[in-house]
């Protein structure tokens, strides 16, 4: 798999692809630009891999700049948001059942995710 390939199909910001799936996690293909929302996932781990650019995972005490090559994982229960100041590509592995806007209900929810 091509993972700019994939990246070159997605127009939208905040629109997760799957892109694979293993042993119940969904491999995800995302672009970030501004803000997102606060949210947190009850029972879902999530982790974030820059591929290309970088961002700032907020937390309600502090920040963690994220940047190409590197990555996060957001522990379940933690509220966060994702804010990008430039766009940025991410690759995303989370639990098959992980919503992208956690506990919170908004039009960024994408309950359908497409596979590319």
């Amino acid at each position: 798999m091509n993972i700019d390939q994939k990246l070159a199909k997605i127009t939208k910001h905040y629109n997760p692809k799957i892109v694979a799936e293993l042993n119940g996690q969904y491999v995800k293909l995302v672009k970030f630009h501004g803000p997102f929302i606060w949210h947190k996932h009850d029972n879902e781990d999530e982790m974030f891999l820059v591929v290309r650019g970088s961002f700032r995972m907020e937390f309600r005490d502090h920040s963690e700049e994220i940047h190409a090559g590197e990555f996060i994982v957001v522990p379940k229960g933690v509220e966060h948001r994702p804010v990008a100041d430039q766009e940025v590509e991410v690759m995303l592995f989370e639990p098959a059942t992980t919503l992208n806007t956690g506990d919170q209900e908004h039009e960024l929810t994408q309950r359908e995710l497409e596979r590319i």
